[in-house]
């Protein structure tokens, strides 16, 4: 099942979501590493939702210790729910990943990550709710 895209205007985000959600998740930015709250160190068995749209982008069976401060995985929960895109900002091309729903910037994927993939999505917490396994 296709999820309709939905295209949001800044001021439709900002009702939506907090000022540094919004910097994050809209306008492309970063949270600081290790910042309380923001999943790194959950444990929980569950899923990692957008806060923009609802979508089951990441799951904690792919999850992984990365030491870097932010919430990593090795793999979207499944095929199509996350898009890519190359990042220019720090002038060494990156690549950018976001919800394939609502295009809320998710964080970057590196190749750096463990078996089975070699990838590590490094995600930004605060775009996403997780919901645990009950």
């Amino acid at each position: 099942m296709t999820k309709t895209k939905i295209d949001r205007s800044d001021r439709e985000w900002r009702e939506l979501l907090t000022p540094e959600e919004f910097r994050v998740g809209v306008k492309e930015g970063t949270e600081r590493a290790f910042t309380p709250g923001n999943y790194e160190s959950e444990k929980r068995p569950g899923l990692y939702h957008c806060k923009g749209c609802g979508t089951a982008l990441w799951s904690s069976e792919h999850k992984f210790e990365s030491g870097t401060g932010w919430p990593s995985y090795w793999q979207p929960a499944s095929e199509g729910v996350v898009a890519t895109k190359t990042d220019f900002k720090m002038i060494i091309p990156r690549t950018e990943c976001h919800c394939a729903t609502c295009g809320l910037h998710q964080g970057h994927v590196f190749k750096d990550g463990p078996p089975p993939t070699g990838e590590r999505w490094c995600i930004n917490g605060i775009v996403l709710e997780f919901r645990p396994t009950e």
